[in-house]
């Protein structure tokens, strides 16, 4: 990996592992699927005003635009949605380890859509890092119940990374044909505001708003760096690296997140947790290296 990959790399799970705690200050009041909603339009709204600026052209074939629309629909919308729903019924760390199998369903898809090629160490780190992921998160496992609310939980949950791994293939197809990243994401989140907007109207989602300093400064975040400056780079580390190790950070996000809850939420470290954090960085390391 070269050093601008390694600064992508790191900058997408640094970010995303740091909107954990983010998200957190965006639950209370206000509807989540109206904070998702608020949180796409105003990185919209942002992206297209920085390709103005800019001058970056924002125009796009027909052919293009349904391409960008399904990366919008997947990665911008009906993933989200699904995931937050998931969290009515399963704990954090529970979705974390599911969405991990991102990794999974990123080289399938990527061989069946993509043809690219399936490489062993990729696959075999991914066992590793997700295992190390269950070991990390061991403790909200043995408490998960078998009710019916936890399956409907599993299925949102599963739902959600299997629209995540379709709309990371789109947007590895998007990157390749040389378009600024910016108005990929521009035209996506677009899209994915929109997506979301017919199904709150659907589910008759109420529109309120928290104006309380947390709140809105929270919102800031997740839309300039949780959205716009990460999904841009995650966008360019797709194209550079592949789907596959691409999505290696969806098992260092809740590595990065369980070292902010230790220094913000005192999260107390046991020797199972531990050996977890080993096991992806060992796992992270078999996928990123050279065969």
């Amino acid at each position: 990996m070269n050093a601008t990959s390694a600064f992508l790399y790191a900058s997408t799970v640094l970010i995303w592992g740091s909107t954990w705690i983010a998200i957190t200050f965006q639950l209370g009041s206000v509807d989540p699927l109206a904070s998702v909603i608020y949180r796409m339009a105003l990185a919209c709204a942002l992206l297209f005003a920085l390709c103005k600026v800019r001058g970056i052209s924002l125009q796009l074939s027909a052919k293009d635009h349904r391409f960008v629309a399904l990366q919008g629909l997947c990665l911008f919308g009906l993933n989200f949605w699904a995931i937050y729903h998931s969290e009515l019924y399963l704990p954090s760390g529970i979705i974390a380890i599911i969405f991990s199998l991102i990794v999974f369903f990123n080289i399938v898809n990527g061989r069946i859509f993509l043809k690219r090629p399936i490489a062993i160490n990729s696959v075999v780190g991914g066992i590793v890092g997700l295992t190390g992921i269950c070991l990390l998160f061991y403790p909200e496992l043995t408490r998960l119940s078998s009710t019916g609310d936890a399956l409907k939980g599993f299925a949102l949950a599963f739902t959600a990374v299997f629209i995540a791994s379709l709309g990371n293939i789109a947007a590895t197809r998007n990157g390749l044909l040389g378009t600024s990243v910016w108005t990929i994401n521009a035209w996506g989140t677009l899209y994915g505001s929109l997506a979301l907007m017919v199904v709150a109207l659907l589910s008759g989602t109420e529109f309120n708003y928290d104006s309380s300093f947390e709140y809105t400064a929270s919102l800031l975040y997740l839309s300039v760096f949780g959205t716009i400056l990460a999904f841009g780079a995650y966008l360019k580390l797709l194209v550079i690296l592949g789907p596959e190790k691409a999505s290696y950070s969806g098992l260092l996000i809740p590595f990065f997140a369980i070292l902010m809850s230790t220094i913000f939420e005192d999260y107390q470290w046991t020797l199972m947790a531990a050996t977890g954090f080993v096991l992806v960085a060992a796992g992270n390391y078999l996928v990123m290296g050279r065969r």
